[in-house]
């Protein structure tokens, strides 16, 4: 009978630990290149990113502020998070994300390329879809992760669409704050071509028209930072490279404010060449993004070597 019992009492250990081993696996595989979203969307159009619009989720004591992501120009909900979704899921959080500023009407693949309307469009958007998630999730508030333009649009959210409340952490990927080509050695046309929108084409019908939006000394750029780029109340991190392209100079994303981090991730890693594209799938960035939601509970952010665009 003690025989029996201790072989039922070790089989039931083994059982549970083998259940926590099994729950603790990550359920998600995590690519480690922005450019996974690319055969993600050809394989699932205008479909989500794996681990990411779950509307059943419900938030977790160590996790309780759902993650919304917003995507860059040109970007959207899948394309953009190929790393982001997966990871953060993984991790226990409540993940969400939309492609805002696209065309819906057109046909795909062109309803997928999102943040061609003017900024404040795509703000309103943005919005609607938060209040979704709070109110599928019942949480208070939700933390924003942003790329290029989607951390802009994430703090015009914030600032002058009523998301203040709503928002506890703004995190941003390779962000505009002070506007992009603010050394003035570069023209708007050339930041225009760089999107693979020739001058003649931007001129006669405005594809991208948050494009020049961006630019150092445009009404929106000059409209956020009058009287300060952040809203009191929120914890920001900014995280930027140095062989940013699009971002010109790299410093724009920088900013220095109260509750403010602001990394270079070639600091302490000089292997690492992410560029405006790369960043957003880099393991590295990634490191000091989970970091950045989770300031109570820092990890050791990986260094390896990472290559422009391709990571």
């Amino acid at each position: 009978m003690r025989r029996c019992v201790s072989v039922s009492g070790i089989l039931f250990l083994a059982f549970v630990m083998w259940a926590g081993v099994a729950s603790a696996a990550p359920a998600y595989p995590v690519p480690d290149s922005f450019l996974a979203g690319v055969p993600l969307e050809l394989g699932n159009p205008d479909g989500s990113a794996p681990g990411s619009n779950d509307w059943s989720c419900r938030p977790s004591d160590a996790h309780p502020e759902p993650v919304v992501l917003v995507h860059g120009t040109g970007g959207a909900r899948q394309t953009n998070w190929a790393v982001y979704a997966p990871l953060l899921a993984n991790e226990g959080y409540c993940v969400y994300s939309l492609t805002y500023g696209n065309f819906p009407d057109l046909p795909w693949p062109l309803d997928a390329i999102g943040g061609m309307t003017p900024i404040d469009t795509g703000t309103a958007q943005i919005a609607a879809f938060v209040d979704q998630v709070l109110a599928s999730t019942g949480a208070a508030k939700v933390d924003l992760v942003g790329h290029s333009q989607g951390t802009v649009q994430a703090n015009n959210y914030v600032k002058f669409f009523g998301g203040a409340d709503k928002v506890a952490k703004i995190v941003s990927l390779a962000p505009p704050w002070q506007g992009t080509y603010g050394n003035d050695q570069i023209s708007a046309g050339r930041f225009l071509r760089s999107l693979g929108i020739d001058d003649a084409v931007a001129a006669g019908f405005p594809v991208c028209q948050a494009c020049p939006e961006m630019l150092q000394g445009s009404k929106f750029i000059d409209r956020m930072r009058a009287g300060g780029v952040y809203v009191p109340g929120i914890e920001y991190t900014n995280i930027v490279t140095r062989y940013d392209e699009l971002v010109v100079p790299y410093t724009s994303g920088l900013e220095p404010g109260p509750h403010t981090i602001n990394i270079v991730v070639q600091d302490g890693c000089q292997q690492d060449y992410s560029d405006h594209v790369a960043v957003a799938g880099s393991a590295r960035a990634a490191g000091f993004v989970l970091n950045a939601l989770d300031r109570d509970n820092p990890r050791v952010v990986p260094c390896s070597f990472v290559a422009p665009v391709a990571g």
